[in-house]
């Protein structure tokens, strides 16, 4: 399976690659209608809503969660981004929410 590399969100039919192009390394929610990648703090925003969509309106936790996920993706490597300073997600409580997220 494919996973976007600026989020990591799962890419499993034609429709979650950005464009609907299936050779395409991002999901469609991380790109801009002319498939540029968005900014660090766009991707890092839609992360933490997604978290907290899952996990209850714990902003605090989703924006750890999501700068945990983020610093792991390809795309960010070698990338200054100050939203993806700061505190991350334990191990523990980052396994927690992708398991939830698994079932």
């Amino acid at each position: 399976m494919k996973y976007c590399e600026a989020c990591g969100m799962p890419l499993t039919k034609p429709e979650d690659f950005a464009g609907g192009d299936e050779n395409s390394r991002f999901c469609l929610y991380c790109v801009n209608e002319d498939g540029s990648v968005k900014s660090c703090e766009e991707i890092f925003e839609g992360g933490v809503q997604f978290f907290i969509s899952q996990i209850g309106n714990d902003r605090n936790l989703a924006e750890k969660i999501t700068r945990k996920n983020m610093n792991t993706q390809s795309y960010w490597q070698g990338k200054d981004c100050p939203v993806l300073r700061g505190e991350q997600a334990t191990d523990e409580e980052f396994a927690e929410v992708m398991k939830k997220l698994s079932v």
